[in-house]
Parts: structure tokens; sequence; C-alpha cells
């Protein structure tokens, strides 16, 4: 990987997960951060766009963010036109991979406080 590349995948995960769930990020705001990141300036970041939608493609993937067009989540190898990029909805997450639910102790005391 790149240097730009590997800025683009950090501005991306911050971004996502700065804005937080319901909330998505615009390309260009990836762009930007990664090329202010490794010192460019000015309109730099315009030439980062196709490699912004490639690392969204490559994150969505993985699972780690998903890729929305009107407010919808879309496949991430056939969309087309404006997107917006966040983190993917809590019933796209893979079951397996969310932590099991701490059962609780039969021997507490059910007088006794948690």
């Amino acid at each position: 990987m790149t240097r730009s590349t590997d800025s683009i995948l950090e501005a991306i995960r911050r971004l996502v997960a700065e804005r937080g769930p319901g909330k998505t990020i615009c390309p260009t705001e990836a762009a930007k951060a990664s090329a202010k990141a490794d010192g460019l300036e000015g309109d730099a970041w315009q030439g980062r766009i196709k490699a912004v939608r490639a690392a969204a493609v490559g994150l969505a993937r993985a699972g780690e963010v998903a890729i929305y067009r009107k407010g919808k989540p879309v496949d991430p190898d056939d969309f087309k036109g404006v997107y917006r990029i966040g983190l993917p909805a809590e019933d796209t997450i893979d079951p397996s991979s969310r932590p099991e639910p701490q059962a609780e102790s039969r021997d507490r005391d059910p007088d006794e406080a948690p």
C-alpha cells in the first residue's frame, strides 16, 4: 500500500467512527482529510476521489463500512453515481462477529445489588 492509500483508509475509518451510527460522510471529506494528513494543500484532494471510492469498496467488502445511495445500503460491487460512506446498519452486521451476551449467574442472591 502507498502512503496515500493508508491515509485514505485511516481517514475513512476515523471519519465514519466520529460521525457514528446512522450518519454518513461524503467521499470528498475522506479525500480532503487524507490529503491534509499527507501534507498536501489546495485542490490536491481531488486527485484522490477514485482512490477513496476504491478504498470504500474494499472496506465495505470487509464489513467495516457500508456504502449508501439515497440513504440505503448498496452492493459495493454494483453501484453508480453519488454515494456516501457510513458504518454498517446494525441489521447488516454478521451475527457471528457480535460478542456473546454474558449470562447472569444463578448463584447470586436476588436481593443483592448487581
